[in-house]
């Protein structure tokens, strides 16, 4: 646990229990977890530190990963299999998907081929170099679905700065925001780090969730501090994750 007189604490402490709504641990499937056995090895590690819930959400990209509820239940059905075969219990995964907004998404929300986090949070992404043009026309079409859009990874938009406008503008239009764990421990750079934490500051973060897509940034993320303060802080996000998720 971190200590109340130290300045710093190992970012790992403070996560056991935490319902991780952002992974690519689905194997084969796009950029992250390759075979079962890179899933479990993932699966694994977390579970050192206390995190045995996964909301697994594997990128729906049009023409990079062109993957469907049909292709995401497939790889799901495939790490089941590979949990109950090496006997691997108190393990909790469901499929979802991180959905790019791009030229093909509001054709998949038409066909209903979306895969929310449970039942009504659709996890979604963007460019980080510019907002796509139907950004706008997408979250009113998510929106009108009965959804509620969760826009993952705020902080690693470049386009976007701390003091952006545009947060406000999202989060009166309904836009929930998710901050990575991996952004806190500065696995992506001090700027984006340091854009996380005023988000936080702000109070415009609402979920949390880790990115991580292979066991590289999980031992990154075994190895990161944080101060006093930002944990403080990220703990009542993760029990805020906890109770929508759980």
């Amino acid at each position: 646990m971190i200590s109340f007189f130290s300045k710093k604490g190992y970012l790992a402490d403070i996560l056991a229990g935490l319902v991780d709504i952002h992974n690519h641990i689905l194997p084969g499937i796009d950029d992250g977890a390759k075979t079962p056995n890179d899933s479990l090895e993932l699966i694994k590690g977390f579970g050192e530190f206390g995190v045995t819930n996964f909301l697994c959400t594997p990128h729906i990209m049009h023409n990079y990963y062109p993957n469907t509820p049909g292709t995401i239940q497939s790889s799901f059905e495939i790490l089941e299999k590979a949990l109950e075969k090496k006997d691997i219990g108190g393990v909790s995964i469901y499929p979802a998907a991180e959905h790019m907004i791009d030229d093909n998404f509001e054709q998949l929300l038409h066909k209903d081929e979306v895969m929310p986090l449970k039942m009504y949070h659709l996890l979604i992404e963007m460019s980080f170099l510019q907002p796509p043009i139907n950004f706008k026309i997408a979250l009113d079409k998510i929106i009108s679905k009965g959804l509620f859009p969760i826009l993952a990874h705020p902080e690693r938009y470049m386009f976007l700065k701390s003091n952006s406008s545009r947060f406000l503008s999202y989060k009166k239009k309904g836009v929930l925001f998710q901050v990575n764990l991996l952004s806190l421990a500065n696995y992506y750079g001090k700027d984006v780090k340091l854009k996380a934490i005023k988000l936080m500051e702000n109070d415009l973060i609402d979920f949390v969730g880790s990115d991580v897509h292979n066991i590289q940034q999980l031992n990154f993320l075994k190895e990161a501090t944080v101060t006093k303060k930002t944990a403080k802080r990220l703990d009542i996000i993760i029990n805020r994750t906890i109770e929508q998720f759980y």
